[in-house]
């Protein structure tokens, strides 16, 4: 019996090993638990888990091992000690826990540090961007397995054909979570279109095909309206939807982007927009040029070069200027993206836009025209930018 318990605790700590890596948090459990430390004294650590927080007590018999983040499996753990773990780190404790989950009594401390975790998301970043696609699906073949994904650059958008490979890991983004490491294991037939879909893999030389290792897909939407109201305590807004003409109220996480569009480049872009959309070619007579050089908006502006060879949203995006919430007005638009979730008067805000009244102000489109929104959703109006989810 006791060899049984000890295998189902041996087999536990192998399967939540990779997700302490990836920052996510497993709670407290009769004999482990793991968080982020939050404090460190000389005989114990506080720890907050997703269940509350919970003490660590330290003994001259504790073990001190520290998981590699290019190997994040327990087996690979390396020695380490006390003196390593620092505030903002991971940890996952073995050990006795209290009736009233307060306490465990420390057998076996695994520590990822948090400039590991830095390291780690910066590589995998930095990946992304050289091997990765993100894109609205526009068309799914089952028989092939085939996904057709619209990809978006300042100067326009192509399509991509992206198909898993036969190992590929396939995810979905977890219901009103804006965490890719909350994401949950998915399969093909959940992928759908109309999702904002991430892939990772080998490209062809022009770039028209993605042989993917890595799918990630969610179902996502992009609100926009005036602020109504403003808690910059508790990080919310509240906008006056310019879709539904009702209240909805913007939570600020600790994930969220926040950013400033440049005025001028918003008024370029719109302008483009509409010029696309009538059917007016780029530079041509009478055309509008798709926003190139430095982006304007003088000190602070965001500096993007568009250049001839279209650049891609995301890296747009990173150049402008960062907001918080006490940066925004009662009065002004905003838009943001988020998970489509059960709750319609309330989101979690993935990326949120300030400067945005270019794209909502413009012109119907000619012939009867529409933009569509993220997800499918007819918001009559495209704002580059809000494409869903940043990976990690």
């Amino acid at each position: 019996m006791q060899k049984t318990f000890t295998f189902i605790v041996l087999f536990l700590l192998l399967g939540v090993a990779n997700l302490l890596a990836q920052s996510a948090d497993i709670g407290i459990k009769a004999t482990l638990a793991a968080g982020e430390v939050t404090s460190v004294a000389t005989d114990k650590i506080v720890l907050q888990t997703k269940d509350g927080t919970i003490e660590v007590v330290l003994s001259d018999k504790t073990e001190y091992k520290r998981i590699p983040p290019e190997n994040p499996i327990l087996p690979a753990a390396v020695a380490s000690s006390f003196s390593e773990i620092g505030v903002g780190d991971k940890l996952l404790v073995t050990g006795k826990v209290s009736e009233d989950k307060k306490l465990i009594s420390a057998k076996a401390v695994y520590l990822l540090t948090k400039s590991d975790i830095a390291q780690k998301n910066t590589k995998e970043r930095e990946e992304w961007k050289t091997r990765g696609i993100s894109g609205q699906i526009k068309a799914i073949n089952p028989t092939t397995k085939e996904i057709t994904v619209s990809v978006r650059s300042i100067i326009g958008s192509k399509n991509v054909m992206v198909t898993p490979k036969d190992q590929a890991r396939i995810l979905r983004y977890a219901p009103d979570s804006v965490d890719y490491n909350q994401a949950v294991a998915s399969s093909f037939s959940e992928i759908k279109v109309g999702d904002s879909l991430r892939a990772l893999g080998d490209k062809n030389t022009d770039g028209s095909t993605l042989s993917a290792e890595k799918i990630i897909s969610g179902a996502f939407q992009t609100i926009a309206g005036t602020i109504t109201a403003i808690d910059t305590e508790k990080n919310e807004i509240t906008i006056n939807s310019i879709q539904t003409k009702k209240d909805i109220t913007i939570t600020v996480g600790k994930n969220s982007v926040l950013k400033q569009f440049p005025a001028e480049m918003a008024q370029r872009m719109a302008q483009f927009q509409i010029a696309q959309a009538s059917g007016i070619q780029p530079g041509g007579q009478g055309g509008t040029r798709p926003p190139q050089g430095n982006a304007p908006g003088g000190q602070g502006g965001a500096g993007f070069r568009g250049g001839g060879g279209g650049g891609s949203i995301d890296d747009m995006l990173e150049r402008f200027p960062n907001i918080t919430v006490a940066d925004l007005k009662v009065g002004e638009m905003i838009a943001a993206s988020s998970t489509k979730g059960a709750n319609t008067e309330r989101i979690i805000a993935i990326k949120l836009l300030s400067g945005v009244e270019p794209f909502l102000k413009t012109p119907q489109l000619p012939q009867g025209g529409r933009r569509n929104g993220q997800g499918g959703q007819d918001s009559g109006f495209s704002i580059p930018g809000l494409e869903g989810a940043d990976f990690p």
